[in-house]
Parts: C-alpha cells; structure tokens; sequence
C-alpha cells in the first residue's frame, strides 16, 4: 500500500481484494480437495503390489518362462481398485532373490511377499524378518498332453472371433491377454497377447472359487465330508452360537446368510493386508438366515475352505493339479498357512482349460473318477436363492442358462479382471479367455462363447 490522500492506489487496492477473496475461498477449496490417503490404503497398495509382483515373476520362472517388471505393471498393475490404483503406480518395488519389497512408510518396515515353492505369500503390516531356506522354482514338468487338431466347422471365423476378442471387440478398453479353445479334448484355437504365452500363469482371481468347489468334491469322493452338514468351523462350536448350522453346500452356494467386509466381495486385509484367515473370516455375523439370500462373498468360499482344512493338509490342491496335469498351477496361503482359494491361485491358460476338461467330462480324466459321479449336475444344478443379471449360480459355478444363443448346461468359473472357463459339456467344448480388464472395463463372455460356438457348428 502506498500513502496518497489516506488511501490506497487502485493496485494496491485490487491486491488486497484478490487477497482477501482467496483468503475466504481457501477454506472451500480444502473441502473440495480429496483427502489424502490413510495409513490403511497406502498399506493395502504396497501388499497389493508386493504380492503381485512377486507371483507373476516366480511363477513364471517356476514355470519355464519370464515375466518383466514393466509387462506387470502395464498389465496387472493397471486399471486396479480406484483408491489404489495412484498409489500402487508411484510406490517403489524392490526384488530380491525370493522376496518382494514395496516401501510405503518412511517410519513403518516395506510390505514384504515371499516366495514359498507354492506361489507367493503377503506377510503382514510391520513383518521385517530375514528370508530364510526358501526354495527356488522347481524345473518344469512336461505339458504335452494338450494335443492341437483343426475345428469343426468355419476354422477362419474362428480365427476372427478369436482375433475379435484380442483387439477388443468383446468389450471396449478391455484387455485380452490368452484364448484357449478345446473341442472334444483337441487344442483347436490358441492366442496370446505380447508378453504372455504357454507359460505364464495369472492370477485367477474368482476362478479360485470352482476350483475350492472341485477340492470339495474330491473331498466328497473320498468321503471326508458331506456338503449337506454344518460346515467344520471350530470357531462357530460353542454352544447356542446360530453361525454353527450354516452348511457347506450353502457356503457353496453364497448362500450363507453372513454378513462380509463390504457391500461388495472386498477381503483385502486378507488378500493383501497380510491378516490370517482363520482370524478374520470366521468372525462374521449373520444378517439373514442361512440358504436365503444369495450374497456373493469370498468369505463363504474362505469358510468352505476352511471347513475341509484337515482334508487338504492330507491332498493338497497340488494333488488334485497333478490328477488333472496342471503343472503350472500354485495355490497360495495366507502367511498362516491358509490356502486363499477364493482367489489366490496363479495358472496358465492351458492348465484352466484342462481343468474345464474334467468337467467336460464329468469328474474324469484319463479314466480316472476325481469327482463323485454327477458332481456336474451338483454344481451346476441351482438352488435357493439366485441372483439378479444374466447368469445363475449353482454351487461355485456359474450358470449359462439364461442366455440365447448359449446350450443351457453350460457352466462357468469367472473372476475378475476377465478370468472365463466356460464349459458346455453338450458339445464337448471348454473355452479359456485371460484377461487384465481395467476397473470398469468389462469383457462380454455370453457375446464370446455364442460367436465360438457359431464358428463351431
């Protein structure tokens, strides 16, 4: 401010009342900026990156192959859970022998995922050990069951569909990393996209849940378990607590009547936070009784899990792999030794279309019964409750029988990011579609397997 005549001069003037107006606005600007991100998200972020990196570099390896950093984080890391999505791009990865590291506190220890010969494993929130004793990747086994034969039918429209469906046709922004296509047990259509091929496993996400449901049912073979009686969890054995009647089937069937950590099928202490199954999953209440309300939660399939526990200490799901010539296939574990089959289970394209093949073929492989006879029609066969949208659910299945153009007794393992095993066992046909589908970006499945099934009539 200048003196003249005891007022400002018209610069200084316009000064102050820019000033001042600021000044008033600074408070409605701060609540408009997005808060910054909490302890928990950054967390979560560094779990969720240290786990995923550390499972696609060593299987991959394990499974004769290469994955690079860059390819995973062009890949895996895109297009993730809005709140840490920033988060997981700008966080520092570092990768030791058979350990990931990701720093995400400058007064907290980096979130560590360790290899474990099974996959990786997320340690928890302030883990700072040494890596000890840890197995390198064993050599790979011999894949060349899976023999190639041409398609009946318009091989060349096959070739466009499945072509379509790298390129994006089945669903705008989505993306498409592998295409496998059986018919009668023949290799008939086979696609990668750049950086990924035979040997690269992904994740499954939600597949993990068919293939929780086929352990059971080799469980049921063995006659360990009834899927009709209250599910085997100790925690729920006191007397009077109303949790202990919910059964396997209907933990199956998303049916269980509990409540979940979200509105939605969020568990991300336990996928990424490092938080023990057994601590966490079993401590839900119920909000409605048990086989009335279809609620799809991966807490059920945790629980189902859980129940059949001292079944899979005797068979482990890498027993049921080699039964089904899956050699590049790993089942994670919580840190606690849980497996994490609602989701954490890393395999190739070529390995989840032979676990369609054993459904193609009612439980068998190679004459072979792994599953009860009619298993099939068990997971496959609705019951109770059904939800809304264009597919129903059996029991760890979903079901295809409301869509035209599609045979009705086709089933399907979906998980998210664009994970399809369809299988229609009709026509002998089992369908693989991999993706790394960014929030948001959906892939068609129904729109896919009816043009498959058109070039294949």
């Amino acid at each position: 401010m200048t003196v003249g005549q005891g007022r400002a001069t018209v610069p200084a003037m316009r000064f102050l009342i820019l000033a001042a107006s600021a000044a008033f606005a600074l408070p409605a600007i701060a609540q408009t900026l997005p808060p910054p991100p909490s302890e928990a998200h950054r967390a979560m972020a560094a779990g969720y990156k240290a786990l995923t990196v550390c499972s696609a570099l060593k299987t991959a390896e394990a499974a004769g192959g290469e994955r690079t950093l860059a390819s995973i984080e062009a890949n895996e890391l895109v297009g993730i859970y809005p709140e840490l999505d920033a988060l997981v791009r700008e966080m520092p990865v570092e990768v030791n022998w058979n350990r990931v590291s990701v720093s995400w506190d400058a007064a907290m220890p980096a979130r560590v995922a360790q290899y474990t010969g099974n996959g990786c494993v997320i340690m928890p929130v302030g883990w700072d050990a040494p890596t000890v004793g840890l197995p390198t990747p064993a050599a790979p086994a011999n894949r060349d069951d899976l023999q190639a034969g041409a398609p009946s039918g318009d091989a060349v429209a096959l070739n466009a569909v499945v072509e379509g469906a790298l390129r994006g046709r089945y669903g705008d922004g989505s993306n498409t990393t592998a295409v496998v296509i059986l018919q009668n047990d023949r290799l008939v259509a086979e696609r990668y996209a750049p950086g990924f091929g035979v040997d690269t496993p992904q994740r499954t996400w939600s597949v993990g849940k068919s293939i929780a449901g086929t352990l059971i049912g080799a469980a049921v073979l063995r006659g360990e378990v009834d899927v009709n009686a209250p599910a085997a969890i100790s925690d729920w054995s006191r007397p009077g607590d109303p949790r202990a009647g919910i059964t396997l089937d209907q933990l199956m069937r998303m049916a269980s009547g509990l409540t979940s950590d979200t509105a939605g099928n969020r568990t991300d202490a336990l996928y990424f936070g490092g938080v023990g199954i057994d601590e966490q999953a079993t401590t839900w209440p119920l909000i409605t009784q048990p086989g009335t309300r279809f609620r799809y939660a991966n807490n059920d399939t945790l629980l189902a899990v859980l129940a059949i526990a001292p079944g899979l200490e005797r068979h482990p799901p890498a027993e049921l792999f080699r039964s089904l010539g899956m050699s590049d296939t790993w089942a994670e574990t919580d840190w606690r030794g849980n497996y994490m089959l609602s989701s954490q289970v890393w395999t190739t394209a070529r390995d989840l279309a032979r676990f369609g093949r054993l459904y193609a073929h009612d439980g068998v492989v190679n004459g072979e019964r792994i599953l009860p006879e009619g298993w099939r029609e068990y997971v496959s066969t609705p019951s109770g409750p059904q939800p809304d949208g264009p597919q129903g659910y059996g029991a760890t299945f979903w079901l295809m029988n409301r869509s035209e153009g599609v045979p009705a007794d086709t089933i399907s393992a979906n998980g998210n990011r664009g994970q399809y095993v369809i299988i229609v066992p009709s026509r002998n046909i089992v369908i693989v579609r991999r993706g790394e589908d960014p929030t948001g970006k959906r892939f068609d499945p129904v729109a896919f397997t009816r043009d498959v099934l058109a070039a294949l009539d």
